[in-house]
Formats: C-alpha cells, sequence, structure tokens
C-alpha cells in the first residue's frame, strides 16, 4: 500500500530537517579548529606578554635582567652615588632631556624611570642592536677613561651610555635606550609591558 502524498510531505520534511541538523553540525565542527587556529597561541601570546619582575630582593648597586618579547631588559637598582653622576654629566650627552620619543611620557625625566632609585630600560644598543656591557666602576678600573663616571659601553662600535640610558655626544647610536612601559603592582613588584594606558 503507498503511502497518501500527506504522509509523503512529511517524511521529506523529517528528512530535510535530519538532513539540515547532520550539516549544521558538519559545519560546526569544521569551523571550529579553522577559527581556533587564528587565533594566537599560547606561545605567541608569551612572546608580548607583560612580565611580572620581582625586585624586591634587588640590592643598590645591582642590576637583574629580564626578557621581554625577546629582549633583555635590565633594572638597575642606583645608588645615590649613582644618581648623583645623572645632572653632573648632561652637558656630555647627546639628548640629557631625553627629547626623543624612546621613553613613555612618565619617564622623560633625568632619571628616565617612575622611582628614581630603579633604571628599567632594553639592553640593546640603538646602533646595530647589539646589547651594551655594565660599567658601573668609575674611572680607568673597567677600561674606561680616568674621568668616566659609570655607565654602559656598547662593545660593537664603542657607543656609550650613562645610569640612565642616554648617549654621550657623539657616538655611533644616535639615541638614548629605550625605556619599556611598565607600571609598579608594590614596592618590589613592577609589570613590564603594560603601563595605565594599556599593553604595548
Amino acid at each position: 500500500m503507498s503511502d497518501t502524498p500527506s504522509e509523503l510531505a512529511a517524511q521529506r520534511r523529517k528528512l530535510l530537517i535530519a538532513t539540515s541538523a547532520a550539516g549544521a553540525v558538519a559545519a560546526g565542527a569544521t569551523a571550529i579548529p579553522f577559527v581556533a587556529s587564528l587565533t594566537p597561541s599560547d606561545r605567541a601570546r608569551a612572546a608580548g606578554a607583560p612580565v611580572e619582575a620581582d625586585v624586591s630582593k634587588l640590592a643598590v648597586g645591582d642590576m637583574m635582567t629580564v626578557e621581554w618579547r625577546g629582549k633583555p631588559v635590565w633594572i638597575l637598582r642606583r645608588t645615590p652615588e649613582m644618581l648623583a653622576t645623572l645632572e653632573q654629566n648632561e652637558a656630555r650627552l647627546a639628548d640629557p632631556g631625553s627629547g626623543e620619543p624612546q621613553q613613555p611620557d612618565y619617564a622623560t625625566n633625568r632619571h628616565r624611570s617612575i622611582k628614581p632609585e630603579y633604571l628599567i630600560v632594553i639592553g640593546i644598543c640603538t646602533h646595530l642592536g647589539c646589547s651594551p656591557s655594565e660599567k658601573f666602576a668609575t674611572g680607568t678600573t673597567e677600561g674606561m677613561t680616568a674621568d668616566w663616571p659609570g655607565g654602559f659601553l656598547c662593545p660593537c662600535h664603542g657607543s656609550i651610555f650613562d645610569l640612565a640610558g642616554r648617549v654621550y655626544l657623539s657616538q655611533p647610536a644616535p639615541t638614548n635606550l629605550e625605556i619599556p612601559p611598565h607600571k609598579w603592582l608594590s614596592d618590589g613588584l613592577v609589570l613590564i609591558g603594560e603601563d595605565d594606558h594599556g599593553t604595548a
């Protein structure tokens, strides 16, 4: 016995609904991995994510290095004597007032930092991307000139920087060392790569 036209129409509707549902599930199963592939991986997010640095145990006069975006970031806890050299030496610097935008606005000051005691700077020379060496001892102790007040020396082409990362006059490096965005979460914890204006 054959089905009536109304029964056939009902069967077609059921088949159409079942086929549409199966198609939607298949499309969703295909789309989810595709959309997920467009989002950054954990590794990619980590490469640009802000980094917390605990400086609570950093002794006065010492420096530590953390990595942010694959770059070395130096955190130097300056002594009162180190801070005193920043003003005394300005006539010998190419950009003592930090006119070039190599730092956030809140670090456009003599010490180029939020807290004068702490210098937070990317340890890459602005000439050709070498990493300068610390030369904190004054005078000729570390192979510098007798009037050397302490700072950084790039061994590649000889650029010298003071203890605020400001470049001396007539050096291969065209600008001061870069200050990354940062903010203090507490007295001993600083977040590098993010400030109150957002993430860099």
